[in-house]
Formats: C-alpha cells, structure tokens, sequence
C-alpha cells in the first residue's frame, strides 16, 4: 500500500513538473537580422486564443496621452537583452541599445453580442483592458501588432496582422485593409476601413528627423511616460518601475521629471491638455525637424502658442486644404481655424494626420476646438 501511494505521489509530481514546463514559453528572441514571418517567432506575447500574455522581462507601458489611431486600444511593451538598457533623455525619446523590441498591439474591445466579423466598440482608447498584464480576447479582438526592433543598422518596423482565430498574426509588409464596423454606447454603427500600415508608412511617421532619415520610437519620452500603471505586481511609476527593472538608467525621481497632462482630464488645465494632444498626435511631423517642417507650423512641446503654433498663421496649403479658412488658428474662433478643419474631417485629401486613422477624433476635436475658443486676442 504505501509502495502504491508513493508511486501516485512520483506520477503526480512528474505531472506537474511536465505542466509547468509546457507552459513556460521559451525566452524572448532577439533577430538582428531577417524578418520573420510569424509574430510567435519573437516569443514576446503569447495566445491560446482565449488569453494573450506577455514572456517575462516583456514589460507594458502606457502615455499619459495616447495618440489616437481609430478608437483602437493599444498594448505597449518594451524588452531589452540582459545587461544593457536606455539611456535617460529629459525631451527626446530615450536612447535604446541594439536589441530593444518594442511592440504595439492594437486592438477593439467588443460590443454586447461579441464578436460576429466586423463588429467592434468605440470606446475610450485610453481605458485600460488589461488584468494582471494579460488580455481576455473573449471580450476584444485583436487587429495588428506593430514592432520597433533596434538593430546594429538602426530601428526597422515590422507590421503583423493578427489571424481569424487570434493565436498568431502574420508578417504583412505591403499593409492591410481591415473592414470594421464601430458601434457606440447608443448602439449607432459608422464603418471603419482600418489601415494596417504597410513598412514605408511606418517610416513616413517614425521619420522625427529630417536630416537624419531615420526612424526612431515616439511614444518612449519622459513626459509621456511619467505616470502609474497597474502591472501584475502593483501599481507603479513606469519610470521608477523601468529604472529597477534595468531597462532604464540616469533617470532622475518621477517628480523631477518632466510630465504631459491627460487628455481625457477633465480637472486639468485646457491647454495643458490640448497642447499634450497635439504634441503626441502631431508634433512628431509639426516640429522644427520632422517631415511636416515645411509648413512653419510646429505642434510639439518645443514651441510656446504663437506665430509658429499657428495662432494667426496663415496656412501655407490653400483652397480645399484650408476649407477658405485664413488662420491655422484663430483665436476665439476654433470654427474658423484651419487645424479644428483638418482635425474633424474625413478627406483624405483634406484631414491631419494624413495617416493612421479614417474615422475622426470626436473627443480629440471638441477638445482642440474648446481651447481655441478659450484663446484671447485678434488677428487683425
């Protein structure tokens, strides 16, 4: 008999022992060359279709203010070797050694019903869905996971787009068109062509430097990362947390680091929050350096409102471009401002940004347009 119970007591430990290995996923893999045609091959998320997770050492994080692509939700992580980490920078995005993977899911929460093929909710892109750092993909469904991957030659974008049953996403490098249909709270549809972009337009975007012709990461800077996030272990400052994971060094204390204001705030102050909107939606191409330079009007946080923030700066595109407005902005008059024009319509051959939606920012909007009309003064 106890022969007998020792051996059920073996078997019932090797069984365990075989249980835990099979769900321990193999480490992250790092590519510093190729491009590899299934997102499982990086090891960084893994889906049985029920749940998505993250491998250890995948860290998220999140902006203060998130840039806003459709009403998509997004998982951000971040990973980095053993033995190396970011460089600290108080303005621009941190400095990242070779080997860095950075990864951006995007994703729909589902309406009542589920999902049935095109369906999704337009929600709050910046509420959070995540549960002790996983996704229940009962309750979203997964569209596109975008990767930044730092190599030896630099940073190369990789677009992956997620399969029917929701376990892999496949390597799409000429894009994807995704037909979506919205639905709000109110049960009201619009559809959504959702753009998967293909590699070049990730470069059109990630290309913050003219002179340089390089992509580099947008969302990693200081002021949009200084802000708590609920990980698996507890809540947290994600610089503080990003420091003592060795991810990030030279860092100063969250206080003394620089901050963007949240959008969706409704408590803070209007420009605060309007001028972190543009910021992380337009000041990567509207800055002295990047692509939309040419223009003379400068969206980021380098450039206090004035002639070059275009408050009663005419536009340098004309007719349909600027809908006969004559003022990138017109103080107290967001309606006759050719940024609230652009911001709200659908054309493409009209609305900013050019990319990475199809559908406008109604919050986003009313937002810019509540600040334009709270500025004083005349363009006379």
């Amino acid at each position: 008999m106890r022969r007998t119970a020792l051996r059920v007591a073996a078997l019932t430990l090797l069984c365990l022992v075989l249980a835990a290995c099979a769900r321990t996923p193999p480490p992250v893999r790092f590519f510093a060359e190729g491009m590899p045609a299934k997102l499982s091959e990086w090891h960084l998320l893994a889906s049985d279709g029920r749940t998505l997770s993250l491998n250890a050492r995948v860290l998220p994080f999140d902006l203060n203010t998130p840039l806003f692509s459709d009403y998509a939700h997004k998982l951000r992580t971040v990973w980095m070797p053993p033995g190396v980490s970011a460089t600290y920078a108080p303005e621009t995005a941190f400095d990242f050694p070779v080997g860095t993977v950075i990864s951006k899911t995007f994703y729909f929460p589902l309406p009542d019903g589920g999902w049935d093929g095109r369906r999704v909710a337009r929600s709050d892109p910046a509420a959070p869905s995540l549960a002790g750092e996983t996704l229940d993909l009962r309750r979203v469904r997964l569209i596109e996971t975008r990767l930044l991957v730092r190599r030896e030659s630099g940073w190369i974008a990789f677009p992956y787009v997620w399969d029917d049953d929701q376990r892999d996403a496949t390597l799409q490098r000429i894009g994807a068109l995704v037909p979506l249909d919205l639905v709000d709270a109110s049960g009201a549809s619009e559809e959504l062509a959702y753009q998967v972009p293909d590699q070049n337009q990730c470069a059109s975007c990630h290309n913050t430097d003219n002179l340089a012709r390089t992509l580099q990461p947008i969302g990693p800077k200081a002021r949009h990362l200084n802000r708590d996030f609920d990980y698996a272990g507890g809540r947290a400052n994600q610089l503080e947390k990003l420091t003592a994971a060795g991810y990030l060094s030279g860092a100063p204390a969250a206080a003394s680091a620089p901050r963007a204001a949240d959008a969706r705030d409704a408590q803070a102050d209007i420009a605060a929050r309007a001028r972190a909107y543009l910021d992380i939606n337009c000041g990567h191409c509207h800055s002295a350096k990047g692509p939309a330079n040419t223009s003379g009007l400068f969206l980021d946080v380098a450039h206090e409102p004035g002639i070059h923030f275009g408050i009663c700066k005419q536009p340098v595109a004309a007719g349909k471009g600027t809908g006969n407005r004559l003022y990138d902005i017109k103080p107290g008059d967001a309606a006759g401002s050719v940024l609230l024009y652009r911001m709200e319509s659908t054309d493409p051959a009209v609305m900013m940004p050019e990319l990475g939606r199809s559908v406008a920012h109604r919050e986003g909007a009313r937002l810019v347009g509540e600040w334009i009309d709270s500025l004083r003064g005349s363009c006379e």
